[in-house]
Order: structure tokens, then sequence, then C-alpha cells
């Protein structure tokens, strides 16, 4: 994690138990976290639920067994987490609509979902807060972008900064560059996991057996990232340091110039947006 600081959280709720919602379950479980009370956690699946057993910290309902779980879980909480899939959103909204107390800040980690959709289904009373975590908060190092809402304030938005540093870097920005963010940072880890697979495919290729070529193009990759975090050096002064001029890494340079890498990159994201916005549009 990069913020070891004591956090201190109110009454949280978490409707989802998802991959992105453990990720975040597992940052708020962390020794340098307190929250009031136990978190509460619902899910469909009384056997998921159940895998919260042996977790003092965690209270978890299955909506399969309990139809009023999702109304229990945010009775009272100060934070609700909603991390079910885009779709279920406003549905979701509209049920636990009722139990929200007063003051409540409602959080969103569904794409495509706006802060304005998810104030028409709540209450005057309650806030809402947009966000858009990464698959490696998992591991702490995630990056997550968030986004006030038109009824957020101040105070509100660093309570939620504070709960999304458990699991990583914190960028606050506009709504209107979520899905910008969401295209780089959101989905940037699946790009990389491609790379990663091409570069080993290509190893392969040149008659790697898949265990060298899997220690070859990961251990590359884990050791230029960190060496670019520690070295304090911009990305393109350490390429320059393994780029010898009319050298070998300098000739493969130019065909992936000549390919306009930062153009594939550039409409990929951009393809990426124009999906989250059609989303938000329910289509």
């Amino acid at each position: 994690m990069t913020d070891k600081t004591q956090v201190t959280l109110p009454t949280i709720a978490m409707l989802g138990a998802g991959s992105m919602a453990r990720a975040i379950l597992a940052g708020l479980l962390a020794p340098h976290v307190s929250v009031d009370g136990q978190v509460r956690v619902t899910n469909r699946s009384a056997e998921n639920a159940a895998r919260f057993d042996t977790e003092p910290r965690v209270q978890a309902w299955a909506t399969a067994n309990d139809p009023e779980a999702n109304s229990k879980a945010v009775a009272g909480a100060q934070i609700v987490l909603v991390a079910v899939k885009p779709a279920m959103v406003p549905d979701l909204l509209d049920e636990i609509s009722p139990a929200l107390a007063e003051g409540a800040i409602v959080v969103s980690v569904a794409a495509g979902v706006t802060t304005a959709t998810m104030e028409a289904h709540l209450p005057e009373h309650v806030s809402v807060i947009r966000t858009m975590p990464n698959t490696p908060s998992k591991i702490g190092l995630g990056v997550t972008g968030i986004a006030a809402g038109t009824r957020s304030t101040p105070a509100q938005l660093e309570l939620i900064s504070s709960m999304f540093s458990t699991v990583g870097e914190v960028i606050i920005l506009p709504e209107n560059k979520i899905d910008a963010l969401g295209a780089i940072s959101g989905s940037g880890p699946a790009y990389v996991f491609y790379f990663i697979e091409q570069l080993t495919k290509v190893a392969l290729e040149h008659g790697f057996s898949a265990e060298q070529a899997e220690k070859m193009v990961q251990g590359t990759f884990r050791g230029a990232v960190e060496l670019l975090a520690q070295s304090g050096e911009e990305p393109a002064e350490l390429r320059r340091q393994v780029t010898s001029p009319k050298g070998s890494t300098e000739r493969a340079i130019a065909v992936f110039d000549e390919a306009d890498i930062k153009d594939i990159l550039l409409k990929g994201t951009q393809a990426a947006i124009a999906r989250s916005e059609e989303m938000a549009r329910g289509e």
C-alpha cells in the first residue's frame, strides 16, 4: 500500500461481493484501518456469504436467503458501496432508498453509471460519489478515480478518498474525466497483461520454452516497472538508456514507431470511452 498512516472510517455497507468489492474489503480490513463496527456485506449467494464467517470484522448476508438483506445492511450506514453490475444499479438504489440514513454517501464502482442516474434514484438527503478503481487494488497498488455528485461535500469527498487510499493511489477529478480515466487506468491492467501475453508468444516463436518465455517476459515487465518507480527518471530517459544509437533496440523501436503505437493506444482508449458512454445510456 502507498499510505500506512492510520485511516478511521464510519459504518460501511458493501452491496455486492465481486472481485473489486473484495479487493476494497481487503483494504478496509488492513491493520492500519479502523472501521466503526463490522463492515456489512451482501451478495446473492449463501455460499459466498459464508466465506466471511471466519472474519469477525465482517457481517455478511445473502439476498437469496433474506430478501431484506440489502436494506438491513444499509440501515444506519454512513458509507454505502454499490458494487453490483451496472445494469443492476438503478433497481438496487430503488430498493435501498427508503432504508438509507440521512447524510449517507452512496459510492458506486459500476462502470458507466453516472452520478445523475444515481441521484435520480435516491432521496435528496443522500449524497453520491462515483469511483473507478482498478484490479491492482487487490494487492494495495490500485489507482482509483473519484468524482463528486452534485450533493456531496468536500468533507465527504475527502472521506471517500481516505477509504480508497487503503488500496492504492487516488485521483480526484471532474466526472467528465471518469470515462477517460477508466479507459487508461481502469482498463490499463488488461492492456499490460495483453502486451505480456503477446510478447510471451513472440518469445515462443523465437524457440524459447514456455517456462523460459514466462520468466523472461514477466521478469522484464516487473523489473522495468520497479526500476521506473525507484529511479525517479522519466520513462523516455530510461528508454534512451537502453536504446544505443544504431543498436538493435533502436531498430526495434523504429518498427514500433512506424506502426504508430501511440495512435493505436489512442484509438483503443477512445473505443473504451465510447463503450462507457453507451453503457451510461443503457445500451
